[in-house]
């Protein structure tokens, strides 16, 4: 089994192991800036934790509640851009996902807010897209390999 794919690996794109990254954050501490709670809102995404990702999104814009049944497969998250001041968070990242037999993008410029010592998700600016990773890039699914060699020939 490849490391990006092994179960205790974040699937938050950080290298590190579930247990020491997203994890805490998932059991109820308070993520520790924006960009922590970003990733961590995309591993509950990929773990269906639909709990969190109510309990971490700013009760002016949180819906009454979130169905996670028919997301698509997320693979990787990238992190572009993240910046905080004392309140107010942003964070501009791109997450791709498998789409049948194909791929698609999400980027989205988040937007959090500090209240009471905790970080919420407030809102984002999103686009979507279909992504054609060529035959030489490396593979969308998360395996470090190049794409002829791993979901190419899948």
């Amino acid at each position: 089994m490849d490391v990006a794919n092994s179960p205790a690996v974040c699937p938050c794109g950080s290298g590190a192991d579930y247990s020491r990254c997203c994890q805490p954050w998932h059991l109820g501490q308070s993520a520790p800036t924006p960009e922590a709670l970003m990733r961590s809102r995309y591993a509950a995404f990929v773990k269906h934790n639909n709990d969190y990702l109510l309990a971490t999104w700013h009760s002016d814009t949180r819906p009454s509640e979130l169905n996670l049944e028919g997301s698509p497969e997320w693979t990787s998250l990238q992190v572009i851009e993240a910046s905080e001041t004392a309140h107010q968070g942003k964070v501009h990242f791109r997450a791709l996902y498998r789409s049948g037999s194909g791929w698609g993008y999400l980027e989205e410029q988040s937007d959090f807010i500090k209240e009471d010592g905790r970080w919420y998700y407030l809102s984002g600016a999103t686009s979507e897209g279909q992504l054609k990773p060529g035959r030489n890039d490396v593979c969308p699914c998360g395996s470090g390999r190049k794409y002829k060699v791993c979901c190419l020939r899948k």
